[in-house]
């Protein structure tokens, strides 16, 4: 065999070290009884869990604690997932920007006993464009 070929090869190898390990990592959406359920088996693997926020009907959050003069890495709320299952959801960060506008939560983190603990969370906000078009075909009627 040539090198080249011998450090293709080699290459390849790697290239697919790499791929199985990562893979090995990621964690995968589940809902919070899932999550509870990989808990309660010992899995300490981190766990996506979708939601929405939990407003009342004058669409304000409910269950959502932070006061950053207290302690500015304590941050909690109630998530609903995709079953329509409300959890509390302890974030040991401060709140992100813009909270309270996202449309939808993913939170990255594991069940510990009654309450969800995330490791990250992103928000998907409603979009900025969606506002501006409407206002612009209104203004052309």
């Amino acid at each position: 065999m040539k090198k080249t070929h011998i450090i293709g090869i080699a290459v390849i190898a790697i290239a697919i070290a790499i791929i199985i390990t990562t893979a090995g990592d990621a964690s995968s959406y589940v809902s919070f009884k899932e999550a509870r359920e990989l808990a309660q088996e010992g899995n300490t693997t981190p766990v996506h869990v979708v939601g929405r926020l939990k407003k009342d009907a004058n669409n304000h959050i409910v269950g959502m604690q932070y006061d950053p003069r207290i302690d500015p890495n304590y941050f909690t709320f109630t998530l609903v997932d995709t079953n329509r299952v409300e959890q509390q959801v302890v974030y040991y960060n401060n709140k992100p920007q813009d909270f309270e506008r996202s449309e939808q939560v993913v939170i990255i983190g594991k069940m510990q006993q009654d309450k969800f603990v995330a490791d990250k969370i992103l928000l998907k906000c409603p979009s900025k464009y969606v506002e501006n078009e409407i206002k612009t075909e209104s203004a052309g009627l």
